[in-house]
């Protein structure tokens, strides 16, 4: 190390690769997005299914916020569930309801793994008026399971 201007200048002894050594190159996407996660190295999917069933039934009821299943639900579903709690609310104002938090109750869940780290799921919702089928997909992302798609049918 050296003084010049009163600046420390460094010199930095570059060595050359090995032969042997591969490089490859990643696009922005592949190392800073989601990185997929095995089936094997997550939990059991099922309590999380009724859960999120649970709670997006309370969300369309405008019993429970949207941010509070935020982190368990990518950026596209949080969008399909935005505009869904848009129409429900604005059906509930036209109609002059309030807010009330839904009874039901959770029936059978079916669950398939179309392939690893991806559960697809329904979850039969009973009501007092009718019963309703949610449609679930998880993926393992970032060591745990997300909802990729959910659609109240």
């Amino acid at each position: 190390m050296t003084l010049a201007n009163n600046h420390a200048v460094v010199a930095i002894r570059r060595e050359p690769l090995p032969s042997k050594v591969i490089r490859a190159r990643l696009t922005t996407d592949e190392f800073f997005g989601h990185q997929p996660t095995s089936s094997t190295s997550l939990p059991n999917p099922e309590p999380l299914l009724e859960n999120l069933t649970r709670c997006v039934i309370e969300i369309l009821a405008g019993a429970r916020e949207l941010e509070q299943i935020a982190r368990w639900v990518t950026d596209d579903v949080y969008r399909h569930l935005l505009k869904r709690v848009v129409v429900s609310a604005r059906a509930r104002q036209a109609k002059g309801q309030n807010a009330v938090r839904p009874t039901f109750t959770i029936g059978s869940t079916t669950v398939c793994e179309p392939r690893d780290g991806v559960i697809e799921a329904v979850v039969i919702v009973r009501g007092r008026a009718r019963t309703r089928a949610v449609a679930l997909r998880l993926e393992g992302l970032d060591n745990r399971w997300r909802a990729t798609a959910i659609n109240v049918l």
